[in-house]
């Protein structure tokens, strides 16, 4: 038998501020039987050393260190490092939400023939906090469960994969930019078992300089071309789904500007440290109020 049951995965780079929150919740949070491992990509800000510290002192339990040729190999490492039965991505300027992760976590367990599971989802901005936006893919999934279509694309940030599930369904292909775009049309298409959580397991986070900021709309068009060719993806407005496009044009971190933010004059500077712990604390509140204010069903 498996000694974990549940692997968190975090793939990083040069984000040391967003580490210390994400990792510290994490660390505080976790259960007998869940296992965190961290792939870094050499960072040079000081997160290489602070994972390596955490990883001595036991708090982590697999670490490494050295360069990615981009950050799909990163996750893959990551999955492929992963000892639990099931796999959740955390992207390490996101907020998951515990109680729905190992909700999610129960449900496959106890369902051994469902290969992944994904959620509803929550969206917020680290320079506008105020402002948080729920999105989900049910429709779209409902559509591809009636057979009316071939493939359906879902965010890879409110996912949970069953580690065996790999042999079938494969790692992150490294040509895409839109790793997880292509992953869950992928996934869709070879009609892998995919069960819908109707809660938050997650809130995912626009942030300044993230690992989308060099996606460019020319790739986006590629890569959308490719999906269509592929996988006969009709799409959410032709090309490219919707949560993509928005996920990219936000990473814009140099022209990025922020409406009515409140902070940094209306800029992408970075907060101070201080300030997105604050901003952090109040994301991991309302994901939970979120996740209490109805009763949420699993649809398989």
């Amino acid at each position: 038998m498996n000694l974990f049951n549940l692997s968190y995965i975090i793939a990083t780079r040069n984000r040391l501020a967003f580490l210390k929150i994400t990792l510290e919740k994490l660390i505080i949070a976790l259960q007998p039987g869940e296992e965190i491992v961290v792939v870094d990509g050499n960072s040079t800000d000081g997160a290489k050393e602070y994972l390596l510290q955490l990883f001595e002192q036991g708090k982590i339990h697999q670490f490494i260190s050295e360069p990615d040729h981009n950050q799909a190999h990163g996750w893959n490492k990551a999955l492929l490092m992963a000892r639990g039965t099931i796999i959740k991505k955390v992207i390490d300027d996101d907020v998951p939400s515990f109680t729905a992760i190992r909700k999610c976590r129960e449900f496959m367990l106890n369902n051994p023939g469902v290969d992944i599971c994904i959620s509803n989802g929550l969206t917020a901005d680290l320079l506008a906090p105020q402002n948080i936006h729920t999105n989900g893919r049910l429709k779209y999934y409902e559509v591809w469960k009636a057979g009316k279509t071939a493939c359906f694309t879902f965010s890879d940030v409110y996912m949970l994969i069953r580690k065996s599930a790999l042999s079938y369904l494969g790692l992150f292909d490294t040509q895409f930019a839109m790793m997880d775009w292509e992953y869950s049309l992928r996934c869709s298409y070879l009609k892998a078992s995919i069960a819908y959580y109707t809660g938050y397991n997650s809130l995912a986070v626009n942030t300044p300089e993230n690992v989308t900021s060099s996606t460019n709309a020319a790739r986006l068009k590629k890569e959308g071309l490719i999906g269509e060719e592929k996988y006969g993806y009709e799409g959410d407005r032709s090309d490219i789904s919707f949560y993509s496009e928005i996920k990219i044009a936000i990473g814009k971190a140099i022209n990025y500007k922020t409406e009515n933010s409140g902070t940094n004059n209306g800029t992408s500077q970075m907060p101070a440290f201080d300030e997105m712990v604050s901003v952090y604390n109040r994301f991991y509140e309302v994901i939970e109020a979120y996740n209490q204010a109805d009763d949420f069903v699993f649809i398989s």
